[in-house]
Parts: structure tokens; sequence; C-alpha cells
């Protein structure tokens, strides 16, 4: 099914019947993504008593699962500046809009140290003058393994505050990755590519140029099938009032435009 959308004053024709999802699955196996040194999560049938919300077992004739999982640490999410103030803002009040152009970029993580990073220089490139409204940044090497990896005390690449900066001046407004997170693992809690991304100078008592309506999304997986170029993204949340929700980012390719 084609359809004709018109968003950041442009014209794009894109084929809604081949969705590209960039979300890992939410599972309680092994399979699962985990981040920030928390167990699987937990996906299991409600008990009363004798009775189990599982049609398996007999007692139920609806399966009736609780799940307990944390947005940041088990899969793709997408979270808003509320992640880092001492205010609270919600995920939920500040994505209103969901259709985005978006650039798919891919970059190998340069070698500083002991970290791996990436660099100012290496988002300039690969947007070649590109002003999208959103980012799409997928690293290589771009490994199957991603979509279940142990990430904790493994110290993942991470975006330079100076590319962060970029990113932010050049006027996107979404920002999405392939990492457990766009800062350092240990960083003493500085945060500087999430406060230079949504401008924020003091976490207890929030600049009025603070980008509220800007998002950052983690932990996705880009396949390699998916080049590099221009897309048409529907970043999808749940309606968590929270500073992050489990997220669902679908691409469609652009047919043409005007």
């Amino acid at each position: 099914m084609k359809a004709t959308i018109t968003t950041k004053n442009k014209t794009i024709e894109v084929n809604l019947s081949q969705p590209i999802d960039l979300s890992i699955p939410l599972t309680n196996t092994d399979k699962n993504p985990i981040a920030w040194y928390l167990e699987k999560p937990v996906i299991a049938p409600v008990r009363f008593g004798d009775w189990v919300g599982k049609v398996s077992e007999g007692s139920s004739a609806t399966n009736f699962n609780n799940i307990y999982f944390n947005p940041h640490g088990h899969g793709t999410h997408t979270e808003c500046l509320g992640h880092i103030t001492k205010e609270f803002y919600s995920i939920n009040q500040s994505l209103q809009h969901f259709f985005f152009l978006a650039e798919v970029i891919s970059v190998s993580p340069e070698i500083q140290g002991e970290d791996s990073v990436i660099t100012k220089l290496q988002i300039e490139k690969a947007l070649k003058g590109k002003t999208p409204e959103a980012i799409i940044i997928r690293t290589l090497p771009n490994e199957l393994e991603k979509q279940s990896m142990k990430y904790s005390n493994t110290n993942p690449p991470y975006l330079q505050e100076a590319a962060a900066l970029f990113i932010r001046e050049i006027g996107i407004q979404h920002l999405l990755i392939d990492l457990p997170s766009v800062d350092k693992e240990h960083d003493e809690g500085k945060l500087m590519a999430h406060k230079a991304f949504w401008n924020v100078t003091d976490v207890t008592n929030l600049n009025p140029d603070a980008r509220i309506s800007a998002t950052i999304t983690e932990l996705i997986f880009v396949a390699n099938e998916v080049t590099d170029g221009s897309y048409l993204l529907n970043l999808q949340i749940a309606a968590f009032e929270n500073d992050a929700s489990p997220s669902k980012p679908i691409l469609y390719a652009i047919l043409n435009s005007d």
C-alpha cells in the first residue's frame, strides 16, 4: 500500500506494506539483550492460589501474564530529557509527533585509548550535508549478536560529546543508535552526550532552551540489508508516563520525493 506523506516541507511516497523494524523483541530468555547490570526480563503468569493465568495449565481461559522489565536495560527504548533531570518529564508528553524524515548512517567507532568513540567528524562526513529530523546510527561491525548482547561491564562504544553537540546544532531532533547508551558506561555520571544533545546545562534547574521534545532511542538493530540513506521514520512508543518507554522504530524506504 503506497502512501504520500508531507513532512518537513517535503512530499514523499512510501510503501506502507514494506516496514523495516529496528526494534529488538523483549523476551524472558537468554536471547534478550541486557545492559546496566540487570538480569533478564520476567514474563510469568499471574497466580492466585491454585489459579494460574495460563491456558496450557488448565486453570484459565486466557493467558494473563505479568511482565517485569526495565526499558533502559532490556531492549529498544526511547527516552526524553526526563532521563537526566531532577524535575519529572515524561516521554509520553514530550513526544507528540511520530513521523520524521530520517537518515541512516554507518560508522566504525574510533579507538581512543581503551574506548571506542563515535566522533563529530565521522557523523559530519556520513551525513554529507544533510540535516534530517532524525539520525539513525549503525555501528560497524554490525553483527547479529547485538540483538542478544550482554553489555554490562563491557565498555561499549559511545558518542563523543562534540558529536552529540553537532547533531543538536544542525537541528536533528531524534537520535537513534544501536548501543545501550550514547554515553560511556562508566563516566562518573557526567552524561556529556545526553546533556549536549538535549542542551541541558543544569539537571536540577532546567534551562529555558533545553530540548524537551527531542528524543534519544537506544538499543536498536539495523540489519545489514538496510542501506545507508534517507527514510521515513515512524517512532512508536507505549503510553508510559515515565522518562522512557519501550519503543518500535519503523523505517519506510522513500520511493520518490518532490
